[in-house]
């Protein structure tokens, strides 16, 4: 048990995390066992996800004046949390995969940038590309355009070749 120093300790803890994530999902943990809640906590983890299992009355005084305010009437039962600082398809993708594996892992409700997420707007966001891909996708789009650009003005000059070419053989052949 923690006493009240080490309570407001923590509060003040996930308060900062609350402030800092860029995506707060809530999952009912019940019926998953040690070993299989331990496996999710390592895929988390794996894509720097952090996920913690906290009383429903701290993380209530937590999100105070935080996003995670919208979402404190859904802190009841066995709450875990899982918090993203950098990347806020991760989550989505790690925790629906393994809800899809593990039936009793149930995703409850998400916030991101102020916006509620209920499930399906969770499983939407699990569907898009990576951070890595779509930052990939958008260099690609921006390096493809500037090489577009070259070839036609590299192509200019050639074809104003050509037609220069046809008309000294037009008047040489008059």
């Amino acid at each position: 048990m923690l006493n009240k120093s080490e309570k407001k300790q923590l509060v003040e803890e996930l308060h900062q995390k609350f402030t800092e994530s860029k995506i707060v999902i809530l999952t009912d943990y019940k019926g998953l066992d040690v070993d299989t809640i331990n496996e999710l906590r390592r895929k988390l983890t794996e894509s720097n996800i952090e996920y913690r299992v906290v009383k429903n009355t701290l993380l209530i005084r937590a999100s105070e004046d935080t996003d995670v305010a919208l979402v404190k009437d859904q802190f009841k039962g066995p709450t875990a949390i899982a918090l993203s600082y950098d990347d806020p398809v991760a989550p989505a993708k790690v925790l629906s995969e393994f809800a899809k594996e593990n039936d009793k892992l149930e995703i409850k409700i998400g916030v991101m940038s102020g916006k509620l997420l209920d499930i399906n707007a969770i499983k939407s966001l699990s569907a898009l590309p990576s951070r890595e891909v779509l930052l990939s996708q958008v260099l690609s789009a921006m390096n493809g355009v500037p090489t577009a650009l070259v070839r036609v003005l590299n192509n200019v000059p050639e074809k104003l070749l050509y037609a220069l070419q046809a008309i000294k053989d037009q008047k040489e052949a008059a």
